[in-house]
């Protein structure tokens, strides 16, 4: 089963309370989810949310002890507001958001998240979108396609395997994890290093593939408008492009001072305002990672709304 990130530090950072209205806006297999419920206790209640159709069949027979007082849905977090409005909820005391990759999902193969099992190019998290890894890599001109390896996966032999992907594929179209491995392999030469040649192309795809840095961005806005006064907001990022993008979103809402020139201060920043309650961000304790790994990048950063 996979095992949910930081549990314990997302439990007392976000301060549950008896009788809380929580989101779970990635919920996964439900970890991080039971914890909440177990801790909000008799009249508190979580709606989840996971655009994976088949993490959220296991998550409701796990969470099904909850009753009404655990609500889930499909759906991407960047649209939490109108998915909490449904489920007539206007304000909660508390958002989560968990970015990282479930092991269910990297363990399937059938799923084409994994460089390290061949299967199909697939890579969606929502099995109803048209857009697959192997659609994307088989019809996306090659400048464009450099430019999403560069800029998603921070891949700096981007060009060359971008322009290797485009003339085998005028061969025969490129439709396999095992495919792709092998071409990168071959585009960037040398030996296998600790980090497999294949990690920051397929990083760059998935999330292409699933628009989730867009989702992002909205959704960290999304959050901070839905959750109350008082209400807390964490988010977990696994890598230095998603923890940019929450430091920076974060950041513009905790503002700052600025002096004027005619003596004075005037506060500069978006609204609602927020504070840190994690002015660094809270990694993985020894213990934990000794029991899974997987936890070794996680970052969790978590901010208070004021107003």
């Amino acid at each position: 089963m996979h095992q949910p990130v930081l549990i314990e530090e997302v439990i007392e950072l976000m301060g549950i309370k008896p009788g809380g209205r929580y989101v779970d806006g990635t919920v996964g297999s439900g970890g991080h989810a039971e914890a909440i419920l177990e801790k909000a206790g008799f009249g508190g209640r979580l709606l989840g949310i996971d655009r994976d159709a088949a993490a959220l069949a296991r998550t409701a027979e796990r969470l099904s002890m909850w009753g009404s007082e655990c609500a889930l849905e499909q759906g991407d977090f960047a649209d939490m507001m109108a998915i909490a409005e449904r489920h007539q909820l206007k304000e909660v005391d508390g958002i989560l958001l968990d970015l990282g990759m479930s092991s269910d999902q990297v363990d399937s193969p059938e799923r084409g998240f994994s460089f390290l099992k061949d299967g199909p190019l697939d890579m969606r998290m929502d099995f109803t979108q048209e857009l697959t890894a192997a659609k994307l890599i088989n019809e996306t001109e090659e400048r464009t396609l450099a430019d999403i390896l560069w800029r998603l996966g921070e891949e700096s032999a981007s060009r060359r395997i971008a322009k290797l992907i485009c003339s085998e594929r005028q061969q025969s179209p490129i439709e396999t994890t095992g495919q792709l491995v092998d071409l990168v392999i071959r585009a960037k030469g040398g030996r296998l290093g600790k980090i497999h040649p294949a990690t920051k192309t397929f990083q760059a795809l998935r999330m292409a593939v699933n628009s989730e840095q867009e989702s992002l961005k909205r959704g960290l806005e999304a959050s901070l408008n839905l959750v109350a006064p008082g209400g807390r907001v964490a988010i977990i990022s696994f890598h230095s492009l998603e923890d940019r993008v929450v430091k920076q979103g974060f950041a513009r809402h905790v503002g700052k001072w600025e002096s004027l020139p005619a003596g004075g201060r005037r506060w500069i920043g978006e609204r609602p305002v927020v504070r840190w309650i994690t002015r660094k961000p809270v990694m993985a304790s020894d213990k934990e990672l000794m029991g899974n790994p997987r936890a070794r990048s996680a970052k969790l950063r978590v901010v208070e709304r004021v107003d």
